[in-house]
């Protein structure tokens, strides 16, 4: 991608004014400096409007209509994923840089598209992976790298939470691609990719579905990684799994934990832990997030996460699926 040679401000539009846009308003506001909110869209009319009132922007129905006038450099999507394919090409097409929530689509022949038209028009695609941005998984980046930790054997990540999903887009294979598994596997396949590399093969397998829904409810993925490291992931609406970390790795030197609160690590032959991070926020990781993104726009910064990243968690969610389906192990590639 060509970068853009100016320090001015992106323009920014937000297509989809549903819960995870607040976090992205709330991390646009932060970052003024960087950025400017100029659209909103939403297909709800009075949602938009609403957004649009607040943050004193242009609002639409049609997000088409926000290229009627040039207002914009880039746009992040947060509408339901089984949009993100046809918004993402519409902008990429018209060379604006795209910043699309996870996951990048629901199939991954979409997410090639993509991809392949980001490529054609020398424009940025990055998915929205807010894991790979808060600062504690950085620093466990580095603590892996450094090789203290000896070689990593083992990953186990937990996001299980009672949430009533009925009646949300995110239980519709339809509109969000399938259930639990894509909706939350999304973050721990890239978290695991991130600090673990490729992941070569996966088996998933469906829990029992409390909530009655049309979709997975919780789930368990076990993985295994081209360093041949082996990852358990459980995830759930519909149980509570009282932890203080969401992810542990285990080496053959020591051991890693990432928490909502604080991080730390031990290596095997010492008795203490070391902290190394405050925990997660949620506004952070996202500020970070497109800060890095308009970063990468101007080239003055490499995407934390590629078009490339993206369409590999596609692929890896894919294969759980076909896993569930087939109760066997699948090769990812």
């Amino acid at each position: 991608m060509t970068p853009k040679k100016s320090n001015a401000a992106i323009r920014f539009a937000l297509i989809g004014c549903g819960r995870i846009s607040q976090t992205h308003l709330q991390a646009l506001e932060v970052l003024k400096d960087y950025c400017v909110l100029k659209a909103v869209a939403d297909v709800r009319e009075e949602a938009a409007n609403s957004v649009g009132n607040q943050y004193g922007c242009e609002a639409y129905s049609d997000y088409r209509r926000i290229l009627d006038k040039d207002l914009v450099d880039a746009v992040i999507i947060s509408s339901p994923p089984s949009t993100h394919a046809e918004i993402a090409t519409f902008f990429l097409e018209n060379k604006k840089h795209v910043l699309c929530e996870k996951p990048l689509a629901t199939a991954v022949a979409d997410a090639q598209a993509m991809v392949k038209k980001a490529a054609e028009k020398d424009t940025l695609l990055m998915m929205a992976s807010k894991y790979r941005y808060v600062a504690d998984m950085i620093k466990a980046k580095g603590i892996v790298d450094s090789g203290i930790l000896g070689e990593i054997i083992l990953f186990e990540n937990v996001f299980c939470g009672k949430v009533d999903m009925r009646g949300r887009w995110n239980a519709s294979k339809e509109i969000g691609g399938g259930g639990v598994i894509v909706d939350n596997g999304c973050h721990s396949v890239d978290i695991a990719r991130f600090l673990l590399g490729p992941i070569e093969k996966v088996q998933a397998a469906e829990g029992k579905r409390v909530q009655k829904l049309d979709v997975e409810d919780t789930a368990r993925i076990h993985f295994r990684t081209a360093s041949d490291a082996m990852g358990m992931v459980d995830l759930s609406w519909s149980i509570q799994k009282e932890r203080d970390s969401y992810l542990e790795l285990f080496g053959t030197e020591g051991v890693l934990s990432i928490g909502w609160q604080c991080s730390k690590y031990r290596q095997s032959e010492k008795m203490n832990w070391i902290p190394f991070g405050k925990g997660y926020n949620k506004v952070d990781a996202f500020s970070s997030q497109i800060r890095n993104f308009v970063q990468s726009i101007r080239g003055k910064e490499m995407p934390l996460i590629t078009a490339e990243d993206a369409l590999e968690s596609v692929k890896v969610i894919e294969a759980a699926y076909k896993s569930v389906a087939m109760s066997t192990w699948v090769d990812v590639r």
